[in-house]
């Protein structure tokens, strides 16, 4: 039997620096599978809708169940392989990055309202913009987020192995204020269990925006 560890608020998995999660005792993780694992809480989101922001008492939804850290200010590639028990609109695992209440971003595998997994990024600069990928079958895929100077890009890949350009963008030109790391939500419904496996961190440079590596 794989010993699990619980954590509760300061987290290190196999990346370099801490971890710290948004509520006490919410993620576990195997070390024998390095699978991370979680429940979203109902009705759970990062979110600030665009049109709302047109509206003087308009605030954000922050809610989502998240682990964040903070690397050292130079490029790095963080990606997992992520999996998530679809039960309603838009639950999703996420990697996401985080300056502020109003400048952060996800990169979601997320359930459509046509009852299939999407790929979808949110980057929030005031109010969020709502960018669909592509959907595939199934409740599993790959997302990589990753820092180059002072810009970000998301990936997904089917398999792991190529990987598709989703986004390119900024957050802040401070590097040293942004954190990054994993979330999960549950919008709309009563919650869902994310996992992330396969996890991967470097302090390394992304090749090419393009080329599918």
């Amino acid at each position: 039997m794989p010993h699990i560890y619980y954590w509760s608020m300061t987290l290190q998995l196999p990346i370099p620096f801490p971890l710290v999660s948004s509520m006490s005792d919410s993620w576990k993780y195997d070390a024998s599978t390095g699978r991370l694992q979680a429940m979203a809480g109902e009705r759970t989101d990062w979110y600030c809708n665009p049109a709302d922001k047109f509206n003087d008492e308009a605030t954000p939804t922050l809610n989502a169940l998240t682990l964040l850290g903070t690397p050292e200010p130079r490029d790095f590639q963080l990606s997992a392989k992520v999996t998530v028990d679809f039960n309603a609109d838009f639950d999703a695992g996420v990697l996401a990055v985080w300056v502020d209440e109003k400048t952060w971003a996800k990169l979601c595998f997320e359930y459509s309202p046509d009852k299939i997994g999407m790929v979808v990024s949110v980057v929030t600069l005031g109010a969020s913009d709502d960018s669909n990928a592509f959907t595939l079958p199934g409740n599993s895929t790959y997302l990589r987020v990753s820092r180059f100077g002072r810009t970000f890009a998301f990936h997904a890949s089917r398999d792991g192995s190529i990987w598709e350009l989703i986004r390119v963008f900024a957050l802040t030109a401070d590097i040293h204020s942004q954190s990054v790391g994993f979330l999960a939500q549950a919008p709309t419904g009563p919650g869902c269990s994310v996992e992330f496996s396969e996890i991967n961190f470097s302090y390394s440079t992304l090749n090419a925006l393009r080329d599918g590596s």
